[in-house]
């Protein structure tokens, strides 16, 4: 099975998938000829390499010479069981995985490789040969999504909606019942601290404490179901972001420390006391509707997807796999201020927003410039 369906006849570079590296100073692009890398802000080319034939997912471990691959496209360069960990300095395959089933998502640290296959996430000690670690069970996960930090390993559970975390040192694991229906996306901040998740119904976003698997934060991204496709935090854990299949770019604060409080205990300050409610003096009227309450973002922008944007929730997995459409709309923070989205298809482009707060605190999300990164723009 190809990692990637053909999109289109036209004529032209097809980029299969688009991801950031760890720290979102590059971001590399599977391809249905090979793969490259782009530096992320100026978004400029790095590295470009032709295998003629297709790759359907590329993820690089930080700024080094490895990349994980796998096949795709109408013509794979590796079938989709297998993952491939690139030395490209020596241009050549380093360590080569196969599995009975497709590779749908796959995260590397520099003391690990993590594989994340339909209903199982593999773990490797990232050593010449490989050393498995660990197995652990999913419930479905078409979306292969699995987040890696250096000390923290974050995936679906055994049932939906359920997060299960893994101390990496320990082997310790923890369960969060996060949403109610299946996970769409989830996120681990830089440092593994927070993780951000949301479900295929799209409205709310949940935040949660690793340390101790404590709610954090719940925000509405909207009234209406949208398909998530990526959430992100910022180096300093004080926003995130969030983009769906409604092409808006969504911001919002995180509770800082204050008056002594850890995050941790930020979950039981009431709403009116956090963070500001959308319809201000409405949050303490008795018996409206919950979402008038809620929490919205502080900003908003329109981000572009071109003309391959797919419909329905199972079409367009974050990492990229045999379920269809290019990747949309992957979010980056370069810094506290700076937020890069990303996509793929034939129509593939790189955004820069900008965050900026007005002389009385508002904050605004702004373009500061895009560009087709594959050319023609």
């Amino acid at each position: 099975m190809n990692t990637r369906q053909f999109i289109d006849e036209s004529v032209g570079p097809l980029s299969l998938s688009a991801s950031f590296n760890n720290d979102n100073t590059c971001f590399a692009v599977g391809l249905d000829s090979g793969f490259c890398v782009f530096k992320t802000d100026p978004c400029e080319l790095t590295v470009s390499r032709d295998f003629n034939a297709g790759i359907g997912l590329v993820t690089m471990l930080g700024q080094s010479k490895y990349l994980a691959i796998i096949g795709g496209g109408r013509q794979p360069k590796f079938p989709q069981n297998k993952l491939v960990i690139w030395d490209d300095a020596k241009q050549k395959a380093a360590i080569t995985l196969e599995f009975r089933t497709s590779v749908l998502g796959v995260r590397l640290s520099k003391s690990h490789i993590v594989v994340a296959l339909l209903n199982s996430v593999h773990v490797f000690a990232f050593s010449i040969p490989p050393r498995k670690l660990s197995v652990f069970e999913t419930t479905d996960n078409p979306a292969g999504l699995v987040c890696l930090g250096e000390k923290l390993l974050a995936f679906p559970g055994r049932s939906p909606g359920q997060v299960q975390l893994v101390e990496l040192e320990t082997g310790n694991v923890s369960i969060i019942p996060a949403h109610a229906n299946p996970l769409r996306t989830m996120t681990l901040s830089l440092d593994g601290e927070l993780l951000a998740t949301a479900s295929f119904q799209g409205t709310m976003i949940r935040v949660y404490s690793t340390s101790n698997c404590t709610k954090i934060a719940e925000v509405r991204r909207g009234v209406d179901p949208a398909l998530i496709y990526s959430i992100a935090i910022s180096p300093s854990n004080t926003r995130f972001a969030v983009t769906s299949d409604k092409l808006t770019l969504h911001v919002f604060q995180l509770p800082p420390t204050r008056n002594g409080l850890q995050r941790s205990q930020l979950a039981s300050v009431p709403k009116e006391e956090g963070p500001t409610s959308k319809w201000g003096f409405l949050a303490k009227i008795p018996g409206l509707p919950g979402f008038l309450s809620d929490i919205y973002s502080s900003a908003t922008a329109h981000f572009e997807v071109g003309n391959e944007a797919p419909s329905g929730p199972a079409q367009i997995p974050p990492l990229g796999n045999s379920l269809g459409a290019p990747t949309k709309g992957i979010i980056g923070w370069p810094d506290d201020t700076t937020i890069l989205v990303i996509g793929s298809g034939r129509d593939a482009r790189w955004e820069k927003f900008v965050l900026h707060e007005d002389d009385d605190g508002k904050l605004y999300c702004t373009r500061t410039g895009w560009k087709r990164y594959l050319g023609g723009g």
